[in-house]
């Protein structure tokens, strides 16, 4: 779930980065954005400063500066980190980057879904779930994958507020709840 303040701030984003004008290429950003959330969630000395009241906003601004020139990003990104910090929203940076993942997707045509599988899939099957899903969700379908060996086998697949659920696990629980209803 996520909070107001980072929807508010990716919805801003995503105008800003799919604007024709723009002529960003969103995933150029959406990499860029995070390489800056991972230099913060890995520096506990760089998210105190940058959280920090003492620390003027212009030291802050410079130190992201001179880490975020390496990665080539347009003028665009830094000075949307740059009101991140100086709104002192820099702890909700991660969840501002997940809300304008979603909401890109959204305004590309792309309907996330996220599958639990109990082991690594192979390239063929993440395929032929992509296009399965696809198909169900009536959309270009955007796969996010996880393990979770409690699943037994199988793979439970979640494409908005639908559950399509395909584990060994599941069926086990149709079992139990059907002979437990005789």
């Amino acid at each position: 779930m996520q909070s107001a303040v980072a929807a508010r701030y990716a919805k801003a984003l995503v105008d800003v980065v799919t604007d024709p004008k723009a002529k960003l290429d969103s995933a150029q950003v959406l990499g860029q954005l995070r390489s800056v959330e991972a230099m913060i969630s890995e520096s506990v000395e760089l998210r105190t400063a940058l959280a920090s009241p003492a620390v003027a906003p212009s030291k802050k601004r410079a130190v992201m500066a001179r880490l975020i020139d390496p990665l080539n990003a347009p003028a665009q990104v830094r000075n949307f980190v740059f009101v991140v910090i100086d709104h002192r929203r820099i702890h909700e940076f991660a969840a501002i980057l997940e809300a304008f993942e979603a909401f890109l997707d959204e305004r590309l045509g792309y309907q996330r879904a996220d599958v639990a599988s109990a082991q690594e899939l192979s390239e063929g099957q993440r395929a032929a779930l992509e296009q399965q899903l696809t198909r169900l969700a009536g959309k270009k379908a955007k796969l996010r994958f996880t393990i979770d060996p409690s699943l037994v086998a199988g793979v439970v697949a979640k494409v908005g507020s639908t559950v399509y659920d395909g584990s060994v696990r599941g069926q086990l629980e149709r079992l139990r709840l059907k002979l437990g209803s005789s």
